[in-house]
């Protein structure tokens, strides 16, 4: 189900990056620095993996390994999934679900433009609880026969109109009633 919220308008912009080559000490430093939870390793400009506190705790200081002598690329999470800015963020949800992360990258044409994590969508849940609210009361609310049409989000396609139809148990717009 669709939401009309798009993955670019809830990703964070700024992601924080470290070559492949680089060693694990220094990716938790520029972590440490940046606040952040993960940073993406990045061949020529290029995302290849992600590394989290979760793999440097795992990988490295649970196994009394060395973090100055390993490599990111060594326990690197690779490949990424990833989401791209114009998806709903349903989809990026589904595959955060799919491949149970926390956080997903935004990817287009190949370069990091962004990263959604679970905390942005718990900020973007409001909107979507309100939409979804809608749409039960939508399903509920048998219409008259003088309400025949309403206006709201396609059960569909997810693209708004104003002249919502109830076809088949699903309030949908003129183009999907074709």
């Amino acid at each position: 189900m669709a939401t009309g919220i798009l993955v670019k308008n809830i990703m964070t912009k700024s992601v924080v990056q470290v070559d492949y080559d680089k060693t694990v000490q220094e990716a938790a430093k520029i972590m440490v620095d940046r606040r952040v939870g993960s940073i993406i390793v990045v061949k020529d400009k290029n995302p290849i993996g992600i590394i989290t506190e979760t793999d440097i705790n795992k990988k490295i200081v649970a196994l009394g390994k060395d973090p100055k002598k390993l490599k990111v690329e060594e326990i690197m999470s690779s490949p990424i999934a990833f989401s791209e800015p114009n998806e709903d963020i349903t989809l990026a949800v589904e595959k955060m679900k799919k491949h149970r992360i926390k956080r997903i990258p935004v990817v287009d044409n190949g370069k990091i433009v962004g990263i959604v994590t679970d905390t942005d969508i718990a900020r973007a849940s409001p909107d979507m609880l309100d939409i979804l609210n809608f749409r039960l009361k939508m399903r509920a609310e048998e219409p008259s026969l003088e309400e025949t049409s309403t206006s709201g989000l396609c059960e569909s396609c997810g693209e708004y109109s104003d002249d919502l139809r109830l076809v088949d148990d699903e309030w949908v717009c003129e183009n999907c009633r074709e």
